[in-house]
C-alpha cells in the first residue's frame, strides 16, 4: 500500500474531516450553552479537524494541477 492515498480518497478524507468539524462546533455550542467548559475540548477538536480539512483539500488540488502539468 502506498503511503500517499489516491485522489478520491483525499477528497473523501476532506469531506469526513469537514463533517467532524461541523459536529464538533455544534457540540461546543451545546456544551457552552449548558454552562459546561467541556466545550473547550470540542473547540480544540474543531480546530484540528478544520486544519486537516484544509490540508486534504490543498493536497488534492496540488495533485490535480501537477497531474494536469504532466499530462498536458
Amino acid at each position: 500500500m502506498s503511503p500517499v492515498p489516491p485522489p478520491r480518497q483525499s477528497r473523501r478524507l476532506a469531506l469526513y474531516t469537514l463533517v467532524v468539524c461541523v459536529l464538533a462546533v455544534a457540540a461546543a455550542v451545546v456544551s457552552f450553552a449548558r454552562g459546561s467548559f467541556l466545550g473547550v475540548v470540542w473547540v480544540l477538536l474543531a480546530g484540528l479537524s478544520s486544519n486537516m480539512t484544509w490540508y486534504y483539500v490543498k493536497r488534492d488540488k496540488l495533485r490535480r494541477t501537477a497531474g494536469a502539468d504532466v499530462s498536458g
